[in-house]
């Protein structure tokens, strides 16, 4: 059977694709805002960015545009896929920089398993690629 077929045989039913959508935008919301706060450069945030989370002021700037990107890149459907991989590199790094200061660090957990989840809800071409189960 070839892709094309399989793809449109396993297009979403329409509660899966709201629910994929629900869950993808809100990562996407809660990433834009984050971002949208760093390109701020609110004094009291780079404050707690260098002396709470250790980071050089320098680093606010590709930081925020590396998270802004990505969220651009998987909020289009074309470049979904590609938008989450990166999301999960800067997510991972996240969770990383939560763990070396001793908080937390679930939220950037679940804004990772929305992001893959929604994707998977809403595209058919990923639960193609990675099947819960086998066809029979």
């Amino acid at each position: 059977m070839e892709a094309a077929s399989v793809i449109k045989s396993a297009e979403s039913p329409r509660w899966m694709l709201w629910t994929g959508r629900v869950l993808s935008a809100l990562p996407v919301l809660m990433l834009s805002a984050s971002g949208a706060m760093k390109l701020s450069a609110n004094p009291q945030f780079v404050a707690q960015f260098q002396e709470h989370l250790g980071y050089p002021g320098g680093a606010l700037l590709p930081i925020a545009l590396a998270e802004l990107v990505s969220t651009l890149l998987y909020a289009v459907p074309r470049t979904s896929v590609f938008g989450a991989v990166l999301l999960t590199a800067y997510l991972g790094g996240a969770t990383a920089t939560h763990v070396r200061v001793g908080e937390p660090f679930l939220a950037p957990v679940l804004i990772g398993v929305m992001l893959w989840l929604g994707l998977f809800l809403r595209d058919a071409r990923l639960r193609a690629l990675l099947p819960l189960r086998q066809p029979a």
